[in-house]
């Protein structure tokens, strides 16, 4: 990481949260117009990121000399987090030979876009604003690619031996390039050594360059997504984490597993329950999953007793990888379609319990929205217990208690089947307490659905009991 960069970051707070992922941005721009009638443009991009409304520096490419369609071969390497706003801007400069400065008056053109938008498209193309924010012929084309788990580097040297003579007057000024082929069979450029003057025997700097960048490997990036396995959390071996596994105390996580597990186990027949994640890339291909059993058995999510689902997910936190987004609708549909099984079942006795466990910055509210209206038909509760220090407002509207939730289309809620709770206001009181506010809701809300369908309760001898959901 250059001086530059280590210094905007930690001025932008960079290091002050857990990064999802690394990702290295590539920059080309086309039809740069000619500023002077006698020579093409020296073009080079600076970029920026904002914070607290001011623009700071992060790095700047090379000087491509007397180029109108520039490909640079610098390579931005960015911490990308998928649950914050990166705002960047891209500025050209034509810079002279006789300066190395930048002045306004040699600005070209500016671009702003968020990290985000860059990585959602892979390759972003967009025209560059004049001064003004005039639309310009020029454009810009930024290429992201993730940097994948291998953090190595190779480091080549080049030479060449009687090249031929393309000058004149003189020797060739030879440089190489080198170009990785794509599955796709484009080519993306990897290194452009320096330029050797006048020599047909050149031997170029020895340099360094990620395997990921000469080499390619899995480059797909699926932001889709219940414990809440996502990157928001932070890295589970660091004591900060909320997942860390500490060797003689709980974490919050398995604090509020066990604190509303064990009050709902009692109402569970066979005490098997089914545990999910969501937000994390699992083996053995490290795909980011919406809704993997947390003992890795897709078979039988199933786990015996709390004491199973909290062994599942010591056992499977070393295996994965914290990632992104935190998309909690995906596991509500998954049991909702449980709840309308049974709904259509003779007896339609089961009633359905999912605990979500999360850090609470929900990215798919409108969808969560709509799920939750269409699960207050069926026979289910949603008890989401927030863990952490983050801002529950969107938790807070899901729980309806300060009006009706309503999907983004204006639809209604039938019944209230959603209880939030922070766990952060039980951090220091017993586990009662914390069961006690999580499950307030829930028999009001057995009732009122069985009473909407007219169904009346049997003796404990004829009834199986309701199953509940760990996620």
């Amino acid at each position: 990481m250059s001086d530059i960069y280590e210094s905007a970051a930690n001025s932008l707070g960079l290091f002050n949260s857990p990064c999802l992922t690394k990702v290295e941005l590539r920059v080309a721009c086309k039809g740069i117009s000619d500023r002077d009638a006698l020579s093409k443009p020296d073009p080079c991009v600076v970029i920026k990121m904002q914070s607290h409304g001011q623009w700071l520096e992060v790095d700047r490419t090379e000087v491509i000399r007397s180029c109108l369609n520039p490909t640079f071969s610098k390579v931005f390497t960015l911490d990308f987090y998928f649950e914050e706003v990166q705002r960047l801007r891209y500025e050209l400069y034509d810079i002279s030979s006789s300066h190395n400065g930048m002045r306004e008056v040699d600005c070209l053109g500016a671009m702003e876009c968020t990290l985000g938008q860059i990585i959602s498209q892979r390759k972003f193309t967009k025209a560059l604003l004049k001064q003004g924010n005039t639309v310009g012929k020029s454009s810009i084309m930024i290429t992201a690619e993730e940097l994948t788990g291998n953090n190595d580097y190779v480091e080549l040297s080049f030479s060449a031996r009687k090249l031929d003579d393309k000058d004149f007057f003189s020797k060739s000024d030879p440089f190489l390039e080198i170009y990785r082929v794509n599955d796709d069979n484009t080519q993306q450029l990897v290194h452009r050594t320096e330029t050797v003057m006048n020599n047909l025997n050149p031997v170029w700097k020895t340099f360094k360059t990620s395997l990921n960048s000469l080499c390619s490997g899995d480059h797909e990036r699926i932001l889709k997504v219940a414990i809440d396995f996502t990157a928001s959390n932070g890295d589970p071996r660091n004591s900060c984490s909320l997942h860390y596994i500490h060797p003689y105390q709980p974490n919050e996580y398995l604090k509020a597993l066990v604190a509303v597990g064990e009050i709902c186990q009692d109402y569970d027949s066979d005490k098997m329950f089914p545990a999910f994640g969501f937000g994390a890339r699992i083996p053995p291909d490290f795909k980011v999953s919406h809704d993997f059993a947390v003992n890795f058995n897709e078979d039988n999510p199933e786990c015996a007793g709390i004491q199973g689902v909290v062994e599942a997910y010591q056992n499977c936190l070393p295996k994965i990888q914290l990632y992104g987004p935190t998309n909690i609708a995906p596991i509500i549909q998954k049991v909702a379609n449980f709840a309308s099984e049974e709904m259509h079942t003779k007896e339609a006795m089961q009633y359905f319990i999912l605990l979500i466990l999360t850090d609470g910055v929900i990215t798919d509210m409108a969808d969560t929205r709509e799920a939750i209206v269409h699960a207050s038909h069926l026979p289910m509760s949603v008890i989401i217990v927030g863990v952490g220090s983050a801002d529950f407002t969107d938790m807070e509207m899901l729980d309806g208690d300060d009006g009706i939730l309503r999907s983004p289309k204006g639809e209604p809620v039938l019944r209230d089947i959603v209880q939030f709770v922070p766990f952060r206001n039980f951090k220091h009181a017993s586990p009662a307490a914390l069961a006690k506010s999580v499950l307030a809701e829930v028999p009001n809300q057995v009732v009122d659905y069985y009473n909407s369908k007219g169904i009346k309760p049997k003796c404990p001898s004829e009834y199986e009991s309701s199953r509940t959901f760990g996620h």
